[in-house]
């Protein structure tokens, strides 16, 4: 039997779209202010991963998510009660699937034989195992994913290169690095992997292309305009 393509998809804003938070915030602030509020609170929730790397510290992503929010809160000159709080958290808890998921698992599903699928994200066992049971696309699919893999185990955030690390570890692929993807649609994460030896997935949801500059030397592997297109450019690679 051949061995199994083994895809690690990336969980917020490549499943999960960190946008549909806007609903939420559209509640408290009404729908002018929720859309930008949702672009500044994911800026600053990657940003700070990034800086914490940096510095050699770590908090946990649910911690730097809402020191995120509520750096988001006070550019836009607002304030926020600690109900709004604890509400908007555990809604980042439950965000919708991009449109096109579905399909994607189906995939997953009907490609079971030789496709071994995880979930590899910067979010805590806690967030990603919440995120993945409260949404009614991915819950009644959890089984497709062999394991959800965290780098809260580590102590530090993508692409921080002992993230990539830790997933080959726990593939068993440190020595077949490229034997593995990464599904990804931020490009961060992408030239992360790409710099650790996998071999990456970039989604294009929004038809730019590769337009990332930081290494042109780690571009993706392919280029998919969604997660059930990547699946299908990954078997047939």
């Amino acid at each position: 039997m051949a061995p199994k393509t083994i895809i690690a998809f990336d969980l917020y804003g490549t499943l999960l779209s960190t946008e549909s938070i806007a609903d939420e915030l559209a509640k408290i602030y009404g729908q002018d202010q929720a859309k930008s509020l949702a672009a500044l609170w994911r800026r600053y929730q990657l940003e700070y991963t990034w800086r914490i790397n940096s510095m050699g510290e770590y908090k946990t992503f649910g911690e730097i998510t809402r020191n995120a929010l509520h750096h988001a809160v006070a550019e836009h000159g607002l304030t926020l009660a600690p109900e709004n709080t604890d509400a908007l958290m555990r809604s980042y808890d439950a965000l919708h699937v991009f449109p096109e998921i579905p399909s994607a698992l189906k995939l997953l599903e009907e490609n079971g034989d030789s496709v071994e699928a995880y979930v590899f994200s910067n979010g805590t066992g806690e967030m990603v195992g919440n995120s993945i049971k409260t949404s009614p696309d991915l819950g009644p699919h959890s089984g497709r994913f062999k394991s959800l893999i965290t780098v809260d185990d580590i102590k530090c955030f993508k692409p921080d290169r002992r993230s990539y690390n830790h997933l080959l570890e726990h593939v068993g692929k440190q020595e077949d690095k490229g034997d593995v993807w990464l599904v990804s649609a931020n490009p961060f994460d992408i030239v992360g992997a790409r710099a650790a030896g996998l071999k990456a997935s970039f989604i294009d949801r929004s038809g730019k292309g590769w337009i990332d500059r930081l290494d042109e030397k780690r571009a993706p592997s392919v280029i998919a305009s969604g997660v059930d297109e990547a699946i299908k450019l990954i078997l047939n690679y």
